[in-house]
């Protein structure tokens, strides 16, 4: 088992079915297009949708925590809020944040494939 010095930014919605889980999937790869994957330190972005329609994650990879500090502190906030807020608004159906407090993670264990514990 390693553990890697990764920093994460994992973002939880609700959604009121399929075409919002689409639509919010496309808003996520538009806002990490425009304003975020250009960073330094920026790994990428995965996005999963839940197959009962209810669910969208947005798992945010950053090489470190120090990287992600680093956009923090330097990337245009207000403008990418906006178009957080611009996105959500433009869907044809219902989001809801999930997440309590900052969305933000490191790794702290990973188990990986290999023989069976006894």
């Amino acid at each position: 088992m390693s553990t890697d010095g990764s920093f994460y930014s994992i973002i939880d919605y609700t959604v009121d079915g399929t075409k919002t889980q689409h639509e919010l999937v496309e808003a996520f790869v538009e806002l990490q297009e425009r304003w975020v994957r250009f960073y330094p330190g920026y790994h990428s972005a995965r996005i999963f949708v839940s197959l009962d329609g209810s669910r969208v994650y947005n798992i945010v990879r950053w090489e470190s925590e120090a990287d992600y500090r680093h956009f923090e502190a330097t990337s245009d906030t207000a403008g990418r809020v906006a178009a957080i807020r611009g996105a959500l608004d433009g869907l044809s159906g219902k989001a809801e944040p999930r997440m309590s407090g900052k969305p933000h993670y490191k790794v702290v264990r990973e188990v990986g494939p290999g023989p069976r514990r006894a």
